[in-house]
């Protein structure tokens, strides 16, 4: 799964570990979200996408819904 975790991080110019922190998990934990080794629950999807004032959806991108109309 794509996420634009890293480009909203960089838009609050928060490091790894200050985002992990304040969702409750390892900044490991991000890394790997970041690089796609890694697909977050529902209830972490939710608290990263809440910290950042978005919707799942505009966190992260699920690939069926790539290069859709709605996108």
């Amino acid at each position: 799964m794509k996420t634009r975790l890293r480009v909203l991080r960089a838009e609050k110019e928060w490091s790894q570990a200050e985002l992990a922190e304040t969702v409750g998990v390892t900044r490991q934990c991000i890394n790997a979200i970041e690089t796609g080794k890694y697909e977050p629950g529902l209830d972490l999807a939710f608290k990263i996408a809440r910290v950042f004032g978005k919707n799942i959806e505009e966190v992260f991108i699920y690939p069926g819904e790539q290069g859709s109309p709605s996108s």
